[in-house]
């Protein structure tokens, strides 16, 4: 095959040696890769860990910001209608959760955001290792990506409205576009800076076309694509707000322009708290994911 092409084979790992490189032991992140057997203590499992700092991070923290709101309330620093109590906002939950709508809410916007990740993941996934392990694809589409990649969320509904119609295929594409780039982007970066050396040495021990891919760049590559997956989902639930102003009548988007609408700021400050608590719980199920990728392939 051509020298550009996508296909893992012989030719594209030549044409990545000789093009793709240009910081021979660097990595998309600045630093040697993670591969190399002279650096272990980069890898994340490697990181020096403090007796009870996590207990702190996931409980002392928020029950202090929780004390914090609880003690600006108290002291009437702001009205109760600009800034309701924690009390109020969790009668407001728990009455909501009592006719029923609070799961309803929480559930199809969680299906979206998944659905829309997953496919906006595997989309940049592709295109990035595309992009980055050839020339030629790299020199056609990375341009155009990029100035697609400038376009705000919000200047996709109305096109998505026109071509897709209210239905929940407008809202998922709106999330998978979101989710496309962050994973694209670090994909793209990081087969363009596998290490050099690491690749020629894989090459010495006959590793070749899928081989090499598989055994030496999937392993130098795989802390930055886990990252990019992780802003991905990060930037899914940014979009979801945007993908629920399309005309939807359920999920926490539409809870919290509608708590706007009607002045009920306890139950705007609600939504806030469970995209909050949803997105750091789907982060640490990536994170989760991460230990045991870095653990086959790291």
């Amino acid at each position: 095959m051509s020298r550009g092409g996508i296909d893992i084979q012989d030719p594209l790992v030549e044409d990545h040696l000789d093009d793709r490189v240009t910081e021979p032991d660097r990595t998309a992140t600045g630093e040697r890769s993670t591969a190399t057997p002279d650096r272990p203590a980069v890898r994340s499992g490697a990181r020096a860990r403090i007796p009870g700092l996590r207990l702190v991070g996931w409980v002392v923290v928020p029950m202090a910001l929780l004390g914090l709101w609880q003690a600006v309330t108290a002291a009437q620093v702001f009205s109760p209608v600009a800034l309701p109590a924690p009390g109020a906002v969790w009668s407001a939950g728990v009455n909501l959760a009592e006719r029923g709508e609070l799961s309803g809410h929480i559930a199809i916007s969680s299906q979206r955001v998944l659905l829309g990740f997953a496919i906006g993941a595997v989309l940049g996934l592709l295109a990035g290792a595309a992009i980055g392990l050839s020339r030629l694809a790299d020199t056609l589409f990375a341009p155009s990506i990029g100035a697609f990649r400038a376009v705000p969320s919000l200047a996709w509904v109305p096109l998505l409205l026109l071509w897709l119609g209210i239905a929940e295929t407008s809202k998922v594409t709106l999330i998978a576009i979101g989710a496309f780039f962050p994973v694209y982007t670090t994909v793209a970066a990081a087969f363009r800076h596998v290490d050099r050396d690491l690749i020629e040495v894989g090459r010495a021990y006959g590793f070749h076309g899928h081989r090499l891919l598989g055994r030496i760049m999937m392993p130098a590559t795989m802390p930055s694509i886990v990252a990019g997956l992780r802003l991905a989902l990060a930037q899914a639930w940014l979009f979801l707000v945007a993908a629920e102003l399309i005309a939807s009548s359920q999920g926490l988007g539409f809870l919290l322009m509608e708590s706007q609408s009607n002045g009920r700021t306890d139950r705007l400050l609600l939504a806030i708290v469970l995209l909050a608590v949803l997105g750091k719980l789907t982060d640490t199920v990536i994170g989760l994911v991460e230990r045991r990728l870095l653990r086959k392939w790291g």
